[in-house]
C-alpha cells in the first residue's frame, strides 16, 4: 500500500492507493496527530488519531449564537463552551432554560453555569434535571439559595441524586439534625455535594470523634467550616495531629478553631506569625497559651496584629498577661470597636462614672447593645453627648476635655 500526503493541516486529505484494482479511500478529519514510531525492523507504522469529529458549520454556528443570545454568554465564552456542546435545534435547551429559571437560576447566574457545564442545556429537563431541583425545595432551600448554590457549582446537576445528593444530605442530618442546620452548611460549601460520603467525609468524622471530640463541637465545626470536609483525608488526619501536638484540648471548641486555622496556613506562614508576636516581647510559651486560648489569632493579618498591639500596648497601657487574658479582642474591628469604646470608657473615667480600674474585658467583649446599655444610655443624662462621641460624630475636645487629657489612654 502507498500513502500519499496532499496536507499537513486541518482539512487535510489523505489518499490511500493500493496496486489492487478496488477503488480510492479518501479520509477527511477536521484535525489530527500524527504519531511516528520506528520499529525495530525498521518499518514505519503510522497511527492516526483525529481530534474530533466533523461539524456541520451551521450547527457551530446555531450553537454559538444560542448560547450568547438566549444564555447571556459572552461570544468568547461562547465559542469556547461549543467545544463541548453540540446543539441542532432549540427545544431542548429551551426546556432546560425553563425549567432551571423556574426554580432559582438568574439571567445573571446562567452564564456562569455554563461556562462551567454546558452540556447542562442537553440533560433530560424532566427526567434528569427535576428531580434534583424538587429535591432542593423540599429542603428548605429557596430559590435564591438553590441559584447561588448551583451557579457557584454547577456540576453539582451531574452527579446521581440517588447515589450522591441524597446520602450526602441525609448524612449532615444525621450530625446537624436540623434541616436549617443542613441547608446552611451546604450554603457555605456547595462543593461538598460532590463529595463521597463513605471515602471522604466518614473517615473524617470517626477521626475526631476517636480523639474524643464532642458530638456538639462536630456539629459546630460542620455549620461553620464545612469547607474543610474537602481536604485529602491524608492532609485532615496530618491537621489534626498537628493540633493535637500544640497541646489542645479536644473536648473544646477551640479545638475545632484551631484544625481550621491550621488548614490554611502552611509552616512558612505559622512561622511568621510567630515573629509577629515575638516583636510584642512574648516568649513561645506566651504565644501558644494565646494560640490555645484563641487560635484565630494566628488567622489575623500581619497589619491586624500590629496595629491593635500598638494601640491596646502602646497607647491603652495594657499588660501581655491582660491581652492573654482576653485574646478575642485582637481579632475586633480597631476603628469601629476597639476605639471608639475606649474614647467611652475613658471619658466615664475622668468624670468619675466608672472605677479607673475597670477590666478591658468588660467593656470590650459585650454585644453592641450591651455595651451602649451599660456604658451609653445609662450615662446619657450626666453626658448627653456620649452617643454622639461613640458614633464618631464628636470629638473629646467638644465634651470639654483638653487634649492632654485623652493623650495615651494610660489611665485605662
Amino acid at each position: 500500500m502507498i500513502v500519499r500526503f496532499s496536507s499537513a493541516v486541518r482539512g487535510a486529505s489523505f489518499l490511500l492507493l493500493n496496486p489492487s484494482p478496488s477503488p480510492n479511500w479518501r479520509i477527511t478529519v477536521k484535525t489530527f496527530t500524527i504519531h511516528l514510531s520506528l520499529l525495530q525492523d525498521s518499518s514505519l507504522a503510522f497511527r492516526f488519531f483525529s481530534s474530533s469529529r466533523q461539524e456541520n458549520p451551521k450547527e457551530h454556528s446555531f450553537t454559538v449564537s444560542y448560547l450568547v443570545n438566549s444564555c447571556g454568554l459572552s461570544p468568547q465564552s461562547a465559542l469556547s463552551a461549543s467545544r463541548k456542546l453540540h446543539l441542532v435545534t432549540p427545544e431542548r435547551p429551551d426546556s432546560v432554560l425553563t425549567l432551571l429559571r423556574n426554580y432559582g437560576i438568574t439571567d445573571s447566574q446562567l452564564p456562569k453555569l455554563l461556562r462551567s457545564y454546558p452540556s447542562l442545556l442537553l440533560n433530560d429537563p424532566e427526567k434528569t434535571l427535576l428531580p434534583k431541583l424538587q429535591f432542593f425545595h423540599s429542603k428548605e432551600f429557596t430559590g435564591a439559595d438553590i441559584g447561588r448554590i448551583l451557579s457557584s457549582c454547577p456540576l453539582i446537576l451531574s452527579r446521581s441524586l440517588e447515589k450522591q445528593i441524597i446520602p450526602l444530605y441525609n448524612f449532615f442530618k444525621s450530625i446537624l439534625h436540623l434541616e436549617k442546620m443542613v441547608v446552611h452548611s451546604l450554603k457555605r460549601s456547595p462543593r461538598l455535594l460532590l463529595e463521597s460520603v463513605i471515602k471522604s467525609l466518614v473517615p473524617k468524622i470517626k477521626a475526631l470523634r476517636e480523639i474524643g471530640v464532642p458530638e456538639s463541637s462536630i456539629r459546630f465545626f460542620l455549620r461553620n467550616y464545612p469547607s474543610k470536609l474537602q481536604l485529602k483525608n491524608e492532609k485532615f488526619l496530618e491537621i489534626v495531629k498537628k493540633v493535637v501536638e500544640r497541646g489542645l484540648n479536644p473536648m473544646q471548641v477551640a479545638f475545632i478553631h484551631a484544625v481550621q486555622v491550621f488548614a490554611g496556613m502552611s509552616e512558612s506562614t505559622w512561622e511568621l506569625k510567630m515573629e509577629i508576636y515575638r516583636r510584642w516581647g512574648m516568649s513561645n510559651d506566651e504565644i501558644m497559651l494565646l494560640f490555645r486560648a484563641f487560635p484565630i489569632c494566628m488567622s489575623l493579618s500581619e497589619k491586624n496584629i500590629m496595629s491593635t498591639m500598638d494601640f491596646l500596648v502602646n497607647r491603652m497601657g495594657w499588660k501581655l498577661t491582660a491581652i492573654t487574658r482576653v485574646p478575642s479582642c485582637l481579632s475586633f474591628s480597631l476603628e469601629k470597636r476597639i476605639i471608639p469604646r475606649c474614647l467611652v470608657v475613658k471619658v466615664l473615667i475622668l468624670k468619675g462614672l466608672v472605677r479607673k480600674d475597670l477590666g478591658f474585658g468588660s467593656f470590650l467583649i459585650p454585644t453592641e447593645d450591651e455595651f451602649l446599655g451599660r456604658f451609653v444610655i445609662k450615662y446619657q443624662n450626666q453626658i448627653p453627648e456620649l452617643l454622639n462621641l461613640y458614633k464618631g460624630e464628636v470629638g473629646v475636645v467638644e465634651l470639654g476635655f483638653a487634649s492632654e487629657e485623652m493623650c495615651g489612654f494610660k489611665e485605662l
